[in-house]
């Protein structure tokens, strides 16, 4: 993760600072709303050279249950979009997979931990969107090593903290597990041992 040099952090704080009111207006979910957002990320792609299929986009336009909730995800989406658009992210051309995954999952998960426009206002939360999409794309900023970057991004990202937990917490239930059939599998060799004497 992160083992490629991306651009400068301070870029990428001031993009998100400077968002422009376009990628601040209201999603489109159902009648309500300005924004087309499956259309916004349709758009990116395609200065990557890239086009989404339509099943990729419908994620991007369908509201589930909780309209608040989607409402706030696709706007935080657009903002995220808005920083996929700067010139840096254009010349790389991030696959198309991780651009998506990013969007998706890693942006609902994101926006569930707070408002999108604070990812806009709040300083901190700039930071946190700016490397949680460096680390996605399996970027990390310019100048810092991956150390670095990962220690800074576990500091300030409370969903990255989560997943680092969770990845914790399966590591040590897998290590349990194989001890636990190491442990079965010595006392079979014992019990036969016995059995055979």
């Amino acid at each position: 993760m992160m083992e490629k040099s991306g651009p400068a952090l301070e870029i990428l704080l001031h993009r998100l600072a400077e968002t422009p009111a376009e990628f601040l207006a209201e999603p489109r979910i159902g009648k309500t709303g300005a924004v087309h957002v499956a259309a916004l990320v349709n758009d990116v792609l395609a200065l990557y050279g890239q086009r989404a299929s339509l099943a990729a986009l419908e994620h991007f336009s369908a509201a589930g249950a909780d309209v608040r909730r989607d409402r706030n995800r696709l706007a935080l989406a657009m903002i995220t979009l808005w920083l996929l658009a700067d010139d840096w992210f254009v010349a790389a051309a991030p696959p198309q997979s991780q651009v998506l995954h990013l969007l998706g999952s890693v942006v609902t998960e994101l926006a569930l931990a707070g408002a999108a426009h604070q990812f806009v206002e709040d300083p901190d939360r700039r930071e946190e969107l700016a490397r949680v999409t460096l680390a996605r794309l399996d970027y990390r900023p310019d100048g810092e090593s991956v150390t670095q970057a990962a220690d800074r991004l576990s500091r300030i990202s409370g969903v990255e903290r989560k997943r680092l937990l969770e990845a914790s917490r399966a590591a040590e239930q897998r290590a349990a597990d194989i001890r636990a059939a190491l442990a079965r599998k010595a006392a079979e060799e014992s019990a036969d041992k016995w059995s055979r004497e």
